[in-house]
This record gives C-alpha cells, sequence and structure tokens, in this order.
C-alpha cells in the first residue's frame, strides 16, 4: 500500500500548480476521492471531492470554488487537483484519499493518508 504525490511547491499568489497522486494496492472502486488539506494549526478540511461514477458529481470547499478542478483516472488508482489563481490563504499540506458515499465537506479519508505535498504561496 502505498500513495505517490507530485506537483506540490512554492509560487506567489496568482499562480497555478497542478497537483497528482496515485494509490496502489487497494482500488477505489465505488468511493468518492477527494483532495484534503492541513494547514499549520488549522483542522484537516476537504478542498475537492469527485463522484466514483463518472458523472462527474463533485464538491468543492466554497474558498476555492472558480479556481480549483479536480478530476480522477478510476483505471489507475489517480486523481489531480489544477489549482488557479493561488493565495496565500491556500498555504498547507495537501492529502489525498477516499470515502464512500457522495463528494462532501464531511469526507474521511479510509486510505493510508501517506505525507501529501506541500503547496506554499507567498503573497
Amino acid at each position: 500500500v502505498d500513495v505517490v504525490y507530485s506537483g506540490g511547491g512554492s509560487v506567489q499568489a496568482g499562480g497555478s500548480l497542478r497537483l497528482s497522486c496515485v494509490h496502489s494496492g487497494h482500488t477505489f472502486s465505488g468511493y468518492s476521492m477527494g483532495w484534503f488539506r492541513q494547514a499549520p494549526g488549522k483542522r484537516l478540511e476537504v478542498v475537492a471531492a469527485i463522484a466514483w461514477n463518472g458523472t462527474g458529481q463533485a464538491y468543492y470547499l466554497d474558498s476555492v470554488k472558480g479556481r480549483v478542478t479536480i478530476s480522477r483516472d478510476n483505471a489507475k488508482n489517480s486523481m489531480d487537483l489544477q489549482m488557479n489563481s493561488l493565495k496565500p490563504e491556500d498555504t498547507a499540506v495537501y492529502y489525498c484519499n477516499a470515502d464512500k458515499g457522495p463528494p462532501s465537506a464531511t469526507m474521511v479519508g479510509r486510505f493510508y493518508w501517506g505525507q501529501g505535498t506541500q503547496i506554499t504561496v507567498s503573497s
């Protein structure tokens, strides 16, 4: 069981990043997949999530709507997060995981988290 992250880094406000993760050792069949983040001193929150069923049903945190797009490849057990117009408040460690049920703010991660990927946005 493993998860590989890529795409994090440091950018200036207004910049863009594309995060990717690939899970191995299990399948996300039937699970909604989501990107979570945790900033220093703050609780883990769901940034964006997408349903398993190919309908494109998705959830986005209000503060990222219009700036972020989530996508997944079920065959590869992978997920991407395109982040545009980044803001300093987007600074956090980002993780991908999955949960049963529809994509929502109340998802929990049921699989191995790994180390995540750091995004740092400077003003």
